[in-house]
């Protein structure tokens, strides 16, 4: 199955910060995929990978188009750069949309969280309960004025239902106060830095609310760029040896030798892909283990982590 079967065409591109750059494409070959808020595509780069971009219902874009925001991060794999520089008439490819971070179905009022690039599924988030007449509460925080994306989109969507919060003054998010004021049936939504899923997280689950009830997704930034190795990996349960070439995922390389493996996300985050390492030492690189985790170098996440020794035995 390809990877990558829609062809996108830049229809048009706007700078919402210095730092963040919307895009809206036109489906090119093909019927308009249908998502529902929260869902990504991941756009090929020319280096071969790819990156996640949530999809976004952007107020007064043209009906059968598909929005990005991206983040320019200075030092990146590459991906946040050729975002940047694409112009109208431009074409792209990109895989069919993929939802991690569903809306619940019910009617229970919900309560958002976003922080920087996070705003993206956030916003459509806000834009179908706004469609269903749901209630719901929109807690968008920033460092500094002049730094959030997408912010008249939001007005426009949310109205009274959104609160801005600035890192630096009174404005400053106070997550349980915010968690206080919600319904006690409402689903909490959390998308950006690392830091502030943790503390929403934290917050949630010490006001006893079900975690059950608490959906997050990371925006995690790019990597700075380091050429892959290529590497080995033993399974322990045959012996079996299979090398994992720079440009493969230990995921792919395992299906190119015949085995079925079992993941999810692709991004490191699902905690699907998760195994044991018996030997040697991984290069971690998901955004899910802890840091002692990590440490103990005991599990990884074969879809994104990779090796700083030549071979791994693993748990498989």
């Amino acid at each position: 199955m390809d990877a990558h079967p829609l062809k996108l065409k830049v229809r048009s591109y706007a700078a919402e910060t210095p730092f963040i750059r919307s895009l809206v494409f036109d489906v090119e070959d093909g019927v308009v995929p249908r998502w529902q808020a929260g869902a990504h595509i991941r756009v090929a780069l020319p280096n071969g990978g790819d990156r996640p971009y949530s999809l976004m219902a952007l107020p007064g874009r043209p009906e059968g188009t598909l929005a990005l925001g991206v983040l320019r991060e200075e030092a990146s794999s590459g991906g946040s750069q050729f975002m940047h520089a694409l112009k109208i008439g431009d074409v792209v490819q990109a895989s069919a949309p993929v939802n991690n971070f569903r809306l619940h179905e019910n009617a229970a009022p919900a309560l958002l969280f976003a922080g920087g690039i996070g705003v993206t599924p956030i916003l459509s988030m806000a834009a179908e309960l706004t469609a269903r007449a749901t209630p719901f509460r929109l807690h968008y925080s920033g460092r500094t004025q002049g730094l959030l994306a997408f912010l008249p989109h939001l007005q426009e969507i949310c109205a009274k239902s959104l609160s801005i919060h600035y890192d630096g003054d009174e404005s400053r998010l106070d997550i349980a106060i915010a968690l206080g004021d919600a319904a006690a049936s409402s689903h909490i939504y959390v998308c950006g830095p690392a830091g502030m899923i943790e503390a929403v997280r934290a917050a949630a689950l010490a006001a006893s609310i079900p975690a059950d009830r608490i959906h997050y997704e990371l925006f995690k930034a790019e990597q700075p760029f380091s050429p892959d190795r290529p590497f080995e990996v033993e399974l322990k349960s045959s012996g079996q040896v299979v090398s994992v070439a720079a440009g493969q995922t230990i995921i792919q390389a395992l299906q190119a030798a015949g085995l079925d493996v079992l993941y999810d996300c692709q991004r490191g985050d699902c905690g699907i892909c998760q195994c044991g390492v018996i030997a040697g030492v991984p290069d971690h690189r998901d955004v899910i283990l802890s840091d002692d985790e990590k440490a103990s170098n005991k599990v990884m996440q074969i879809c994104v982590s990779r090796a700083k020794s030549k071979r791994l035995v693993l748990d498989l």
